[in-house]
């Protein structure tokens, strides 16, 4: 496979605009019966439709999660050129976590189109940057590149850890009382475990490939996790 064949981020633009319902839990194709006390009959479970809050909620984490995928295809694509000429078996590992990253990339423009979820105001900055971002740390060479990941994937590993936990309480919440949330939180919960788990990853391979043995690695992770944190906050909000 040629370089440019994985390089190219074809996925890197904005979701359409599609007219679908937005997130509400969608209700339950069957029905669910809960044990009766008395254990002569079982009763229905009452669906429960996600609240204004946790619509907000979700609204707000997809938007993010959108804008942090886009990051990560940006700084990939930036970061590969100039890493597999000076170490060539890393092309294999480069192409890997590229193209999980595109694939998440593109998990997150459906959601956002089907549920008519508008991207993040800054999404041309965070482009730039995370371009700058990857050509820069893989200037510097292999191990600054690699303490660049760490540095992302340590922070976005957490920040889907606490989005698992939100969704985990909505569920909890809704099965105290008996009621059914639907099978969309439970799908959506499933798909954050698993991109979770393949951010997680690429930190492993950040490690290691000596991401800790970068020149200057504690302020460079610093300054990186640090930025990481800031666009969240900022992408959660416009």
């Amino acid at each position: 496979m040629k370089l440019k064949d994985f390089l190219v981020p074809a996925v890197v633009r904005h979701p359409r605009q599609l007219q679908h319902a937005p997130i509400t839990s969608a209700a339950p194709s069957h029905t669910h019966s809960a044990p009766d006390p008395t254990g002569t009959k079982s009763r229905p479970k009452q669906y429960r439709p996600l609240s204004k809050g946790e619509r907000d909620f979700l609204d707000s984490a997809l938007r993010v999660n959108q804008a942090g995928e886009l990051a990560a295809t940006l700084i990939y694509t930036a970061q590969t050129p100039p890493i597999i000429k000076s170490h060539p078996h890393l092309r294999p590992l480069m192409r890997h976590m590229y193209t999980q990253e595109a694939g998440h990339f593109s998990t997150f423009n459906e959601l956002l189109a089907r549920h008519r979820i508008r991207p993040t105001a800054m999404y041309s900055i965070w482009t730039a940057a995370a371009t700058v971002l990857g050509w820069s740390t893989a200037l510097l060479g292999r191990e600054a590149a690699m303490a660049c990941t760490e540095a992302v994937e340590t922070e976005i590993g957490s920040h889907y850890n606490g989005q698992i936990r939100v969704l985990l309480q909505y569920i909890r919440k809704a099965e105290e009382k008996g009621e059914d949330i639907g099978d969309e939180i439970r799908e959506l919960m499933g798909t954050l475990k698993r991109i979770r788990d393949e951010e997680l990853e690429h930190l492993d391979h950040a490690l290691e490939e000596d991401a800790r043995e970068a020149k200057g690695w504690p302020l460079l992770n610093s300054i990186v996790r640090g930025g990481c944190r800031g666009a969240i906050w900022i992408s959660q909000r416009i």
